[in-house]
């Protein structure tokens, strides 16, 4: 005949316990290049005009700075040929 197991307990597996999180090396940082840029005189000269603003070109102009007056010149006439024009014929 068969008995029945009346008492029986589950086990579980052993887990094992989990290692300390290894700290965490943190990135060297790797030296950057620099390069150094040096600029002619024309060169700087160059830069400043591109970098100046409308109104330093408006006051060299007026005092009689000829590069200054063709460029307010040049952006007149771009201005003027992007607007369309009102009362004029085409011919």
């Amino acid at each position: 005949m068969i008995n029945p197991v009346t008492n029986s307990t589950q086990t579980q597996p052993a887990t094992p316990k989990a290692a300390p999180p290894a700290p965490k090396a943190e990135p060297k940082a790797h030296p950057v290049a620099k390069d150094i840029v040096q600029l002619s005189n024309a060169g700087q000269a160059a830069f400043q005009e591109a970098t100046e603003t409308a109104v330093q070109t408006a006051k060299e102009a007026q005092s009689g700075d000829h590069q200054a007056q063709r460029l307010l010149a040049k952006e007149s006439a771009a201005k003027e040929a992007a607007t369309p024009s009102v009362g004029k014929e085409i011919v």
